[in-house]
């Protein structure tokens, strides 16, 4: 069948726009818009009926010049509106380029599915590409910006049966290092373990477990300086709540989820981030990231060093020799006691790189111990129970624990 024995199919079908014609065929040539495509083939289409006095086919392309197309129901007679719609929409978001989506409604396509079916045509492509990329050339002339289909920053959704347009804002990405200086917070937000986050007598109505967090005093400078709807945060592991996180600092990735501004000053917002935080945080570093940081810095599986205090009850000779082990053989850990309400019982491999005695005195010594990442280093030293062998405590055949733990470098 030639295309325009399959045009003649589909123009009997019923009226039908120029853009919904040249669709049909838009695989079979390039440099043409499908409504310049559609135009030129009703052109042929006329001239050969006018040849062959086909009145029954002039009759036909009269009724599409005429009437509303049955395929589209009349949809690219108002791009403009659209493009003016999207625009509106867009105009609170600081934005460099976009792209744009379309929700169809089910009669538009089953519309297209019959239309395909009844021409036996292979070379369309659907309608919402078509309306995506006219609309999206319509808003790029109206302000200045690109689309970009592969990562924009925010999508515009054409939602046909509602009339409106919907925006999916996509988030922004900021690298960086902190510092935890003070014990007693936790890295990220903690609702409370009774309640959930409702708010109970156990945590005094506020739904938190611990009132403040290294996640909490990045995110409201965060918020104000991005406008945006919230954050979420990425780290590079944690550390416990007790623990210090010293050195340069443990990597992150802060995201600001739906922001309104994007070109933000990041050294503004670091020391503003750092004054609010009064000693408790400070962030290093900062800078814009794609989204694939998180997942990187999620599978990152950096060596850590500690410094322990750690209280005992033997000698500087067996303390010694504990360490010396340590650091030749493979440490068995079962998942801690501690965490086992909220992790899963397996046995890890781990090792321990170097351990140096850094102080000894009677009932305690200051240990510094380069590892892998995942070590417990609290049950390296305790044992919990045997569930991590060996330990220091099961080496020196007494009792050991943590009383103050640092992390002084990760990665």
């Amino acid at each position: 069948m030639t295309i325009l024995d399959t045009a003649r199919k589909i123009i009997h079908e019923g009226p039908i726009c120029d853009h919904c014609l040249g669709r049909q065929f838009a695989k079979l040539s390039t440099g043409l818009s499908n409504d310049q495509r559609g135009a030129a083939i009703k052109l042929v289409l006329a001239m050969q009926s006018g040849a062959e006095k086909d009145s029954g086919l002039s009759e036909e392309l009269a009724k599409s010049s005429e009437n509303k197309c049955w395929v589209c129901n009349g949809l690219f007679l108002h791009l403009d509106t659209w493009a003016g719609k999207a625009v509106e929409a867009l105009s609170d978001y600081e934005y460099e380029n976009f792209l744009v989506g379309t929700r169809m409604t089910g009669l538009l396509a089953e519309n297209e599915e019959i239309v395909w079916a009844q021409s036996g045509t292979t070379f369309a492509e659907p309608v919402k590409t078509e309306l995506n990329r006219e609309v999206g050339k319509r808003i790029e002339k109206l302000t200045g910006k690109k689309a970009n289909l592969k990562k924009p920053q925010v999508v515009a959704l054409l939602d046909i049966e509602n009339d409106r347009v919907e925006l999916e804002v996509n988030s922004l990405y900021i690298y960086g290092r902190y510092r935890k200086l003070i014990r007693g917070i936790p890295q990220t937000r903690w609702p409370c373990r009774e309640c959930g986050g409702s708010g109970c007598q156990r945590c005094d109505n506020t739904g938190r477990m611990y009132q403040e967090s290294v996640d909490e005093h990045i995110k409201q400078p965060l918020m104000e300086a991005a406008l945006c709807e919230d954050t979420a945060f990425h780290g590079a592991g944690r550390e416990d709540i007790d623990a210090l996180m010293l050195g340069d600092g443990r990597p992150f990735v802060v995201e600001a989820k739906k922001p309104h501004k994007r070109s933000l000053d990041l050294g503004a917002l670091e020391t503003e981030i750092n004054r609010r935080a009064n000693g408790k945080i400070e962030v290093t570093g900062l800078k814009f990231v794609e989204s694939e940081t998180v997942e990187q810095l999620k599978s990152m599986k950096a060596d850590k060093v500690y410094r322990a205090r750690i209280e005992h009850n033997t000698t500087e000779e067996k303390f010694k020799s504990s360490l010396n082990i340590l650091s030749k053989i493979p440490i068995k850990q079962k998942t801690p006691t501690r965490v086992l309400h909220r992790r899963a019982d397996l046995e890890r491999i781990r090792r321990v790189h170097l351990a140096e005695l850094e102080s000894f005195d009677a009932g305690t010594a200051v240990v510094v111990i380069h590892c892998e990442g995942g070590l417990y280093v609290k049950e390296l030293v305790s044992g919990d129970n045997g569930r991590t062998v060996p330990s220091i405590a099961s080496l020196t055949q007494g009792e050991a624990k943590v009383i103050e733990l640092d992390v002084i470098k990760v990665g």
